[in-house]
């Protein structure tokens, strides 16, 4: 049970500690738009967490590993991705163009980002983090039976149990390095997004909304059980973090023209 508990440190220090350090050293190197991350936080809160779940209880079934009216996964898998393309793009892009007309410098592309993909980091990672705890410390007190009442099957517990019980550190390190990977895509497809609207070129935006629901595909599969190779999900993540702060670094140039 301790490497539960180192895990999940681990899954807080790269979820939660990680985008609050990059928020103290945007605002050292003068680098920080505190707008352009509240924006951020806002759209990320009304756009993926408030509209895209209501679109979720409406096509998905309780599950949420299924579409009402299909069980193939492959069919999931292309849904979710375009759906988080389409509300989190369309919200960059919306604010962007309406909240944040003055503010198009490359530093508010990487504020924004930092908001948007920072409080995801934080909201996910901490709140999975935070379950783990709680779930741990009731196995360990001998709790968990008598909290979880009827609201679990005895096999169920077990299942619980188990799952707790053959946790390695690295099973819940790799949530918060996946918290870490999506960071990086929302800080390259926040200046993606930015570019567009300097540009007056919107096929950029539709570019941005491709491209998260194509890196989406996969990690949605290992959500509907097609693909169970986590470590493939996790070197496929972290490709695409080093192709986005790739990209970050290159398109840099192209904001000071």
């Amino acid at each position: 049970m301790n490497s539960v508990y180192i895990g999940i440190s681990l899954q807080v220090l790269l979820a939660v500690l990680l985008p609050i350090l990059l928020m103290v050293y945007l605002q050292r190197k003068k680098m920080m738009s505190w707008k352009s991350l509240l924006i951020g936080i806002l759209i990320f809160i009304v756009f993926s967490q408030i509209l895209e779940k209501v679109v979720h209880f409406l096509v998905l079934t309780p599950t949420g590993t299924e579409l009402k009216w299909s069980t193939n996964p492959y069919i999931f898998a292309l849904y979710g991705g375009l759906a988080a393309g389409l509300f989190e793009e369309i919200g960059r892009y919306f604010a962007f163009t309406v909240l944040l007309k003055n503010h198009h410098q490359f530093n508010d592309g990487l504020s924004y980002g930092l908001g948007h993909g920072g409080i995801e980091a934080i909201f996910i990672g901490g709140m999975s983090a935070l379950n783990s705890l709680l779930i741990s410390s009731m196995i360990k007190t001998g709790n968990l039976e008598t909290i979880l009442g009827a609201a679990a099957t005895p096999e169920e517990i077990n299942s619980i149990k188990e799952q707790f019980e053959q946790a390695n550190i690295m099973l819940f390190a790799t949530g918060g390095l996946e918290r870490v990977f999506a960071l990086a895509l929302h800080l390259a497809l926040s200046i993606l997004v930015l570019y567009a609207i300097r540009q007056q070129k919107f096929k950029y935006v539709i570019y941005a909304i491709l491209i998260h629901a194509a890196i989406n595909f996969l990690p949605a599969l290992y959500q509907a059980g097609t693909v169970t190779n986590l470590v493939l999900i996790e070197i496929f993540l972290g490709v695409v973090a080093v192709l986005s702060i790739v990209f970050i670094v290159k398109m840099k140039p192209k904001f000071e023209n």
